[in-house]
């Protein structure tokens, strides 16, 4: 086998080409990528074509066969990420000393905060859109732990998630919390006479919880409640109780419509009831940039009220 020769300096056209592949990849295909890329298939195909070229090795299949990264093209994907992790970050620093507020920043949140009333985190968007409209916006709803990982890992700005076991890497910042209710749904054996339970009772019911280190695990164990069902995210929580075959805990402001419509019902709230506080998070060194120490400033002068919320 021929010997490769070693890339040479990365240029421009090396981070389009690469920025492509990153891209491809994300999105599973070729053709999946056309809209996202805003390219036709036969460009993308041939600027693949040119990376692979360029590195002297395959990076994908994108026969008949399907679409896969080969393993040189999933450590030249690692590598992508951490390479244009790095160009953002340059940029944003340079743009520090111009004094100029652009970049991306990035935010992950977990689950529906959107619907809950003391959450302010849109009005925090707003207000810094209108102090830094050159800033672009990374949004995405993700579980904590890997909330967590990526804000450690530098690929996270700011994480909201509930602030139930700090780590030593980060910084956080108090902001909302929510309350969290036991719930049954509608043909559920509980539903008609919900207040006439005992706690033994409940426990025996099919219980449905979160997986992952959260608030929700710590007190489904200390009531030693068994999982019968586990799930990633309070949606598909809600889902299992709207069955009518689990009860498991929901934050209030979510099944305030299924309570309205009577399709949900509280067990026991006066007995098992707990409340979650949130925490905007980043990470400790490096210090954050300017565009996140900004945004965080925002946040609390809007938690102050400083802000208007209408």
């Amino acid at each position: 086998m021929p010997r490769r020769m070693l890339i040479p300096q990365i240029g421009n056209t090396d981070l389009k080409l690469l920025r492509v592949f990153k891209t491809v990849a994300e999105c599973g295909g070729v053709s999946a990528a056309e809209g996202e890329l805003n390219t036709g298939r036969s460009t993308i195909s041939k600027q693949l074509s040119d990376l692979e070229t360029r590195f002297g090795f395959r990076l994908c299949n994108r026969g008949p066969a399907g679409f896969f990264l080969t393993d040189e093209g999933a450590q030249v994907l690692r590598a992508t990420d951490a390479l244009l992790d790095s160009v953002r970050d340059f940029r944003t620093q340079v743009n520090e000393v111009r004094q100029k507020l652009v970049g991306t920043l990035r935010i992950a949140a977990f689950d529906q905060c959107i619907s809950n009333p003391e959450a302010r985190l849109s009005h925090a968007l707003r207000a810094f859109s209108e102090i830094a409209p050159d800033v672009d916006l990374d949004l995405s709803l993700l579980q904590p732990n890997i909330i967590e990982a990526r804000l450690q890992e530098g690929h996270l700005d700011i994480g909201v998630i509930a602030q139930h076991h700090p780590l030593p890497g980060l910084d956080y910042l108090p902001v909302h919390g929510e309350d969290m209710y036991l719930y049954c749904g509608r043909g559920h054996a509980f539903f008609d006479e919900p207040e006439m339970l005992d706690i033994e009772e409940v426990r025996r019911a099919k219980y449905a919880g979160i997986s992952f280190n959260s608030p929700n695990l710590q007190v489904g164990q200390t009531l030693n409640m068994r999982s019968r069902a586990v799930v990633q995210n309070e949606m598909m929580l809600a889902m299992l109780v709207l069955s009518g075959q689990y009860i498991g805990f929901i934050p209030a402001h979510m099944a305030r419509h299924f309570e309205e419509t009577d399709k949900m019902r509280r067990i026991l709230p006066e007995q098992i009831y707990y409340r979650t506080s949130f925490a905007a998070a980043t990470r400790r060194a490096p210090e954050p940039n300017r565009v996140t120490r900004v945004f965080l400033e925002v946040l609390k002068k809007v938690y102050a009220g400083d802000v208007p919320a209408g």
